[in-house]
């Protein structure tokens, strides 16, 4: 018979590792668990962490405060409203509400895609959006490199401010004023009719209105896109400009080889967001513009929702496509942010 090591005779069947051995292996060892999980310096790392974000919340509650406003109009006027796509999926009627309407499934989505109108307004709004990332969106960058080169600050402020002026403009008076200028009875018609080309009307021509929408879309922004590469350009060091200038590389060298490269994060974010943004091409700018090039030339998605949801009443159709927009905006802009890391450039987020 065995004895323990206290002179207790053991049962039979045990043995001294086994007396000694806990009673409950797996309820005696959570303790022990426990006590290694708080003492873990990763977890109290983490709960200092925790901790420390809601004491410096709690010291700077009323500066959180403002941004109280900026939540609630986002949740108001951005997420909330999101509920009501629903429609797209019901033959919805303001007079039965969204809980009195049909259901009708993918109905409206099969009616979108086969309906010749949509296909057109969704060529025109592709072939716009493709012109303006090809055009209006480098034109701030050469803009502000050609101003950077400059010696002359004043010139250089005077300069922006002229071109950054037409952004404030609405689109109302910015197509009166292009109809002032270019229009039949303009002083650009009578220059053609002086060099021998008569009833030339560039605002009304459907085949050069694509071309005439991009070059608005320059005339009236290119300035706010100049004061952001501007800001993009000032943070890169001098240090760099100097070093290159000791080592004989003249303004276009440096030019390609520092300040360039200096503008690849924002030039990445903002083509992102343009990328994310190709189906969402002017409203306004296109709907005062329609009556006089005809819908084959001017229609876009934005004004086919406008017309067929709105002026139409077809409202189940018009969220469809609004629906179609925001998700192939969504899935352009995840895919042009992915594709951005893999080049190593950053992206969004």
């Amino acid at each position: 018979m065995s004895v323990t090591k206290d002179g207790v005779p053991a049962q039979a069947g045990t043995s001294p590792a086994a007396s000694d051995a806990p009673a409950g292996r797996g309820r005696a060892s959570r303790p022990g668990r426990r006590r290694r999980r708080r003492d873990d310096p990763r977890l109290e790392h983490v709960l200092r962490e925790q901790a420390s974000v809601w004491t410096r919340m709690k010291r700077e509650r009323w500066t959180y405060a403002f941004i109280v406003p900026g939540l609630l109009f986002f949740l108001l006027f951005a997420y909330v409203p999101l509920l009501g796509n629903v429609v797209a999926f019901q033959d919805y009627s303001p007079y039965w509400g969204i809980g009195g309407s049909e259901w009708v499934g993918f109905d409206n989505f099969t009616a979108m895609f086969s309906d010749p109108q949509f296909l057109g307004a969704l060529k025109n709004t592709l072939l716009i959006s493709s012109l303006q990332i090809a055009f209006a969106f480098p034109a701030p960058i050469l803009l502000a490199l050609l101003l950077n080169s400059l010696i002359s600050e004043r010139t250089k402020r005077v300069v922006q401010s002229i071109v950054y002026l037409p952004h404030f403009i609405s689109w109302v008076i910015v197509i009166s004023i292009w109809q002032q200028v270019f229009g039949g009875a303009g002083p650009a018609a009578e220059l053609f009719s002086a060099i021998g080309l008569d009833n030339v009307n560039i605002m009304s021509d459907p085949d050069t209105f694509k071309a005439l929408v991009v070059s608005q879309v320059i005339w009236k922004d290119i300035g706010w896109g100049t004061i952001i590469f501007f800001a993009a350009i000032s943070g890169i060091p001098n240090e760099l400009y100097e070093a290159a200038a000791v080592d004989g590389a003249g303004a276009a060298r440096r030019t390609w080889h520092i300040t360039l490269p200096g503008l690849v994060p924002v030039i990445t974010l903002l083509l992102i967001l343009t990328i994310g943004n190709v189906l969402t091409v002017g409203f306004e700018q296109l709907l005062l513009q329609q009556p006089a090039v005809g819908a084959d030339a001017a229609e876009v998605l934005d004004t086919f929702v406008y017309y067929r949801g709105i002026a139409g009443g077809d409202w189940g159709l018009s969220t469809a496509a609004g629906l179609f927009k925001g998700v192939i905006g969504t899935v352009l802009v995840l895919a042009a942010n992915k594709f951005a890391k893999r080049l190593g450039t950053g992206g969004l987020f």
